[in-house]
């Protein structure tokens, strides 16, 4: 709840999701809506049956059409007004369409015109969505990107889905009871719902207008985008997707799991009937997979906790894959809903792990043609698999046979169903190869680490005993007393300690601490260089070996002081400070970070108090010590597990008492774990 509220506190953010919930609650009302106005104007079930379907299906088409091109204008131009006047023309699409019925008597006229709206209305989509996928990242701290998208797509996927489906039913039911005369003919329940999807869209046009103008985007790189054609950044965006590993094992395993989930849609019916049941079934079955959508995109952060989220991702794709295939020889109700339920957990998993991906570690130049590949791909995928699915089913047969009294069917549907997975786990694989970024290290190991606190590190498997915990804080927060207290602390416990600094704690990391601290200023680049470098070489000849012996070191500062001070303090980007420091410290982390969290103003009075001077970083604006402060509990709000946030205006002894709790807790562990090696 602390990290949904950090992110509910940032008001472009909050404005979004407040408008966008509303707006997917349309959207949903809508697509049910389009298709059963559309229906409704034609008579006999087969009649109404094609009009429903083709309804459903033009909504997929034009990804083939407007697809390739959409990310090339999210990329091109000014993401916040993209966003309204896509709003604006949807707004007008939308609610041209009851209108339609109203002035015109006809209803082949009212027909088409509803598809050829839909076909409008979501080719428009095609650019709004990247557009908007591009822009969030900018609105939010990348620590806060993954609980961001999980509230995102919850709502998307988990909540307006059952609303609209429960308000359309409730609605049409209420009409029909007989207790308020029928409504006119643009007050039936479908036109409502067209109404308020069209009123929704003008709703975000406004808001995303007036009230977050921080959605435009990096002006800077906008501008150099514009010098390059639009087919050259098509190809651009479409190369970049190719030869770079990561996004090209993204985009492989999302097509790969689409297609899964395309034909588990596809042969549902099918299924179901091999299973013995009837409709019941197929509804039950189809819930449950949005209910292991909403587990897995809900509540996998809390399970795997520090796992990579690169392999996370391809493990998510493995599980649904595997579900996929499970499924094939399900041959109970009952295993049916568990492999269905599985399906959706994974697919969850994967698409939260891919979104938060797609939006932290692509550029943001070239982050809304990478989300239009996706979004097309993923649609194309999506249509194929479930028309070619419901025909190669049709076409095929199916027998039973009595397997321990037990009827079993095979079918067309089982031996899809069993490609499908298949095809589906090779692609999870080739995209955890393509994108792993802790190669070496046992997987299952690191997963088992992970759920328990204690990832595995891409350099060094943890598992000797050592216990790395590093104090941070702004100026004048008790940091060196505090190290000092907990090394005499678990000396008194019989542990083997050592204590560290940075910078300052070898020989070359003392001259590097003068030349900044004590020397004519760096440039804010060069600072962050000369930081890391102290940091590789304090890692390599202080830290690691004694980790490797079984010790306790405790470190005053490491990486988190280099994202507070030069990201946050000198506005360099964060996301740049994090690479570099993990590369330089071979993404070693500390298994516990003790925050000491005071005011700057009582911080840098303490500093002033000890009677040194004031160095360069000292002297610094208060509003830079305000950003770093607020930078360091971003950075604990985002990692709650590992972080230790006291604060630091209490007396040190109660303090002290605090920290040596929670560092004793981790040694026992540590131990714990030195006798299951054994």
């Amino acid at each position: 709840m602390k990290a949904l509220r950090s992110v509910m506190r940032i008001r472009p953010f909050r404005r979004l999701w407040i408008v966008l919930a509303f707006a997917s609650l349309g959207d949903w009302l809508g697509l049910l809506a389009t298709a059963i106005f559309a229906s409704a104007q034609v008579t006999g079930s087969a009649a109404k049956g094609l009009v429903f379907g083709s309804t459903i299906a033009v909504r997929l088409l034009p990804a083939l059409v407007l697809g390739p091109v959409a990310g090339v204008l999210a990329d091109r131009f000014d993401r916040r007004l993209t966003m309204v006047v896509c709003d604006i023309l949807r707004f007008l699409l939308f609610l041209s369409i009851p209108v339609t019925a109203l002035i015109v008597d006809n209803a082949g006229v009212i027909v088409t015109w509803a598809a050829i709206a839909t076909f409008l209305i979501e080719s428009i989509t095609l650019i709004w969505i990247p557009a908007k996928e591009a822009a969030v990242p900018n609105l939010i701290p990348r620590a806060r990107l993954e609980i961001s998208n999980q509230l995102s797509l919850i709502t998307t996927y988990g909540i307006t889905p059952v609303i609209a489906a429960l308000s359309l039913s409730g609605l049409d039911a209420f009409v029909r009871s007989g207790i308020v005369p029928p409504p006119p003919s643009w007050g039936e329940p479908a036109q409502v719902a067209l109404y308020f999807n069209a009123f929704t869209r003008l709703a975000i046009a406004i808001v995303v207008f007036f009230g977050i103008k921080e959605i435009s985007g990096r002006a800077d790189r906008r501008e150099g985008v514009r010098e390059q054609g639009m087919f050259g950044q098509f190809v651009d965006g479409w190369k970049y997707v190719g030869k770079t590993p990561m996004v090209r094992g993204l985009v492989l395993g999302i097509l790969g799991a689409f297609g899964g989930g395309g034909i588990v849609i596809g042969t549902a019916r099918f299924f179901t009937a091999s299973l013995g049941a009837g409709d019941a079934a197929f509804y039950l079955l189809f819930g449950t997979l949005f209910i292991g959508l909403g587990a897995g995109i809900g509540l996998g952060p809390v399970i795997i906790r520090d796992l990579s989220r690169r392999r996370w991702f391809g493990m998510s794709i493995v599980l649904a894959a595997g579900s996929v295939m499970f499924l094939a020889f399900a041959i109970h109700l009952a295993m049916a809903i568990l492999g269905a339920l599985m399906v959706g957990a994974g697919a969850g998993m994967a698409f939260l792990a891919g979104t938060t991906l797609l939006g932290g570690e692509i550029g943001d130049d070239v982050r809304g043609r990478v989300f239009a590949v996706v979004n097309t791909g993923t649609r194309m995928i999506l249509m194929l698999a479930i028309a070619l699915s419901g025909v190669i089913v049709g076409a095929g047969g199916s027998r039973r046979v009595d397997i321990a009294g037990v009827s079993v069917s095979f079918s067309s549907t089982r031996a899809l169903l069993l490609i499908a997975g298949a095809v589906g786990i090779v692609a999870g694989i080739s995209a955890f190869r393509q994108m792993d970024d802790k190669r070496g290290v046992p997987v299952l190991a690191d997963l088992w680490g992970s759920m328990r606190g204690r990832p595995l590190s891409a350099s060094e498997p943890r598992d000797a005993a050592g216990l790395f915990v590093v104090f941070e804080g702004g100026e004048g927060a008790g940091k060196s007393t505090q190290v000092k207290q907990l090394a005499e602390a678990l000396r008194g416990h019989g542990r083997t300690v050592v204590v560290t600094r940075e910078p300052g704690a070898t020989e070359i990391g003392a001259e590097i601490r003068n030349l900044v601290l004590h020397s004519s200023p760096p440039s804010p680049r060069a600072e962050a260089l000369l930081y890391a470098a102290d940091r590789a070489h304090h890692v390599a000849t202080v830290v690691r070996p004694a980790l490797r012996r079984g010790e306790v070191v405790i470190s005053d500062r490491y990486i988190d002081s280099s994202l507070a001070y030069q990201g946050a303090g000198r506005t360099l980007p964060v996301e740049e400070i994090s690479w570099l420091s993990s590369w330089a410290t071979g993404g070693l982390k500390p298994d516990l970070v003790v925050l000491l969290d005071v005011d700057p103003a009582v911080g840098l009075a303490r500093a002033v108090g000890r009677g040194e001077g004031a160095d360069r970083l000292e002297s610094e604006a208060m509003a830079f010590h305000e950003r770093v402060r607020y930078a360091f509990l971003d950075l604990a709000a985002a990692d709650p597990r590992r972080y230790l946030v006291l604060d630091a205006s209490r007396t040190p002894d109660e303090l002290a008492g605090d920290v040596a709790a929670r560092v004793l807790s981790l040694t026992h562990e540590s131990d714990d774990l030195e006798r299951t090696a054994a």
